[in-house]
């Protein structure tokens, strides 16, 4: 296929669910209906502006309430697994997703082989337990930073990834773990799908998840799918590349040529009728999370909506253009801006700490824009449990234009 840059970001945008944002009805039905769209939605703890699954869905379901998602959690109607980086995916899938290339996983239990056996047996004996209710050990594991971290959390995350353990509940950031086959149905568990169908499974749901993802990827898009081609340290395993050929082959995925894009991109077979009759987006305005699908590609993001978009939580304050933990704001099947809001829930409050708009985009001057982003707005206050916005001193004109009780 070939298509026009309109017509893949308009595609885009309705693939995702965002024009119009917030459109799915349902409650926790709808939350269930965005996993079925997108395959999994990728769980990151950080909640300073809500967490990055919440802000995911809260995009693009009406009225949506975290709670939901903790029910469905609760329920094991959804679970956490490793696809791209630690995600939430629908129960019914575990079977697609108890495999793992992971090295490390096996040689940190290897390595830590009494730690291992002593955590395994306490919670076969006493049920979810955390890192915390264990006294914290030393081993051969180190951190992001180079220190000795706690053998026993090291352990714990060992098992998950092998399917030997799952994660019962949080508790904030803290995790508690269960033997897999006291959270999960035996008919679940008895399903078994080969690695390697795994493996096909979960490339097809990152293309699914993206929408016009390229061979390439972008960043870590295909981090825990192993190499791209043969390695000896995966003896038989063909690696990604044979395994996007045979998706192709079948018709699974249909290659696109898109006007000004370097490269092709993969779209899912049953997306093709979207993407050749895309619909005109409304005057919608959604705020998406750093690991929002629809901003995996930061190449694509860049040459087909001439949006430049830098997670910049690692980096030192001095070298910040914008700030470390900034939504991008969707306006129709555009780009048009960034907004850095934090939730205080003490006050009941959103606090807008800054605004930062496109070169050339003029709020007021756009049709529609002013009232689907007061629209906006007041949705992320209902999500937020707030009852008021709270806008930095520079940002009157904002203050002005949105109002601060939309």
């Amino acid at each position: 296929m070939k298509v026009t840059a309109d017509a893949a970001r308009r595609f885009l945008v309705a693939r995702h669910m965002l024009a119009p944002a917030r459109s799915l009805d349902g409650g926790p039905d709808a939350i269930l209906e965005v996993f079925r769209r997108l395959g999994s939605v990728q769980f990151d703890p950080l909640a300073v502006a809500g967490r990055n699954h919440d802000l995911v869905l809260h995009a693009r379901v009406a009225d949506y309430d975290p709670g939901w998602c903790d029910r469905l959690y609760g329920r094991r109607e959804i679970f956490e697994a490793y696809n791209k980086g630690l995600s939430l995916v629908p129960t019914s899938e575990f079977a697609w997703f108890r495999g793992t290339l992971s090295l490390k996983a096996p040689r940190t239990l290897a390595e830590n082989g009494g730690v291992a056996k002593r955590v395994l047996e306490r919670i076969r004996a006493d049920g979810p337990l955390s890192a915390l209710d264990f006294e914290r050990e030393s081993g051969t594991t180190t951190d992001w930073f180079g220190m000795p971290t706690n053998a026993v959390r090291a352990v714990l995350e060992a098992y998950a990834v092998t399917g030997v353990l799952g994660l019962a509940r949080r508790d904030g950031n803290r995790r508690y773990y269960d033997l897999l086959e006291r959270l999960l149905s035996p008919d679940v568990l008895a399903r078994k799908i080969p690695v390697e169908e795994q493996l096909r499974h979960k490339l097809l749901s990152r293309y699914r998840a993206h929408g016009l993802l390229g061979v390439g990827g972008g960043g870590d898009v295909f981090g825990s799918l192993g190499p791209a081609k043969p390695d000896a340290r995966w003896p038989g395993y063909p690696g990604r590349n044979a395994l996007r050929e045979e998706l192709v082959e079948r018709g699974e995925l249909v290659s696109v040529e898109v006007e000004g894009v370097r490269g092709k991109r993969l779209l899912v077979r049953e997306d093709v009728k979207l993407l050749e009759t895309p619909p005109n987006p409304p005057p919608s305005v959604a705020f998406v999370p750093p690991f929002d699908p629809i901003v995996w590609d930061r190449g694509l993001l860049a040459s087909l909506f001439e949006f430049e978009y830098v997670w910049e939580l690692f980096l030192p304050p001095a070298k910040r253009r914008w700030g470390w933990y900034v939504l991008p704001i969707v306006f129709g099947d555009r780009f048009v801006g960034r907004i850095e809001p934090r939730i205080d829930r003490i006050e009941a409050r959103v606090q807008v700490l800054n605004v930062w708009w496109e070169d050339g985009f003029s709020p007021r001057r756009v049709d529609g824009f002013v009232d689907a982003m007061r629209g906006a707005l007041r949705s992320y206050l209902g999500f937020a449990g707030a009852a008021r916005l709270a806008w930095a001193s520079h940002l009157g004109t904002e203050k002005r234009l949105f109002l601060s009780r939309p």
